[in-house]
């Protein structure tokens, strides 16, 4: 049975279901690879327009696997490839969306962190718990959640190990937005389905410049932008968008 479910719906869409529901859907190594092998190919199929990444009712993901950790060495976690692996899903092109029911903790954070938009359900929890493990964040939450939320907010959840609430990670800026659970994969694959019909080279273009800019000066955020802006001047996806606005018409993208 697959750690991880693919399924390849209309308008490039490509839903990512965790498919570990007797663990809560904590990662352990193998659904790493798996996880991290559909993310891989994924982006390098340029017919993909979203990603929807979920998992179901009780969890999102609980977070890493504790009793696969706990009797590594340092040099066995220096060695495990799990950084590389979370760079792969921060390196996708497409836009990602996480669709998050239940608990988001640890490494199931870690995951939303790296989707572009979070639609998160009224009962979802996020949480970074490792400091109550002895250890601490390893998947990119000291920098993406400061970055998400600011410095005293990501400190309380990181220090002390406590969850946050839907509606609080909707007011510090850590989920897009909150719906009912039975309404969250539905109104993420709206989203998606939203993306999916934008011209794929905008899309990919403003995700490149908003993820770069977010670790440079602000002149050359700026600068990544009009060149970004400017190039697009050479598609045909442009074009059309213009003329099919000028003509008041449907625009067909084709990402070219």
């Amino acid at each position: 049975m697959p750690l991880v479910i693919a399924e390849r719906l209309d308008g490039g869409i490509v839903l990512l279901q965790m498919n570990r529901p007797e663990a809560l859907n904590a990662l352990n190594m193998d659904t790493r690879v798996e996880l991290v092998g559909h993310f891989r190919q994924l982006a390098e199929d340029m017919d993909v327009r979203c990603i929807v990444i979920t998992g179901n009712e009780k969890a999102f993901v609980a977070g890493a696997d504790l009793k696969e950790m706990a009797d590594k060495s340092t040099a066995e976690m220096a060695l495990s490839g799990a950084r590389r692996m979370w760079k792969v899903i921060a390196d996708c092109p497409h836009p990602v969306v996480a669709a998050v029911n239940g608990f988001a903790f640890g490494g199931g954070c870690e995951l939303a962190m790296h989707a572009d938009i979070i639609v998160a359900g009224e009962n979802a929890k996020f949480g970074q718990p490792e400091v109550r493990v002895g250890i601490m964040p390893g998947g990119g939450a000291t920098q993406r959640l400061v970055r998400a939320v600011g410095k005293f907010r990501a400190m309380m959840m990181m220090l002390t190990g406590e969850p946050v609430s839907a509606k609080e990670a909707l007011e510090m800026g850590l989920a897009s937005e909150v719906v009912p659970d039975d309404q969250v994969l539905e109104r993420s694959l709206e989203v998606a389905r939203k993306i999916s019909a934008m011209p794929p080279l905008a899309i990919r273009q403003i995700k490149e410049v908003v993820l770069a800019g977010a670790d440079s000066s602000l002149d050359a955020g700026l600068t990544l932008e009009r060149k970004a802006f400017d190039i697009l001047f050479d598609t045909e996806d442009q074009k059309e968008g213009m003329q099919a606005f000028i003509e008041k018409r449907k625009p067909e993208f084709k990402g070219r």
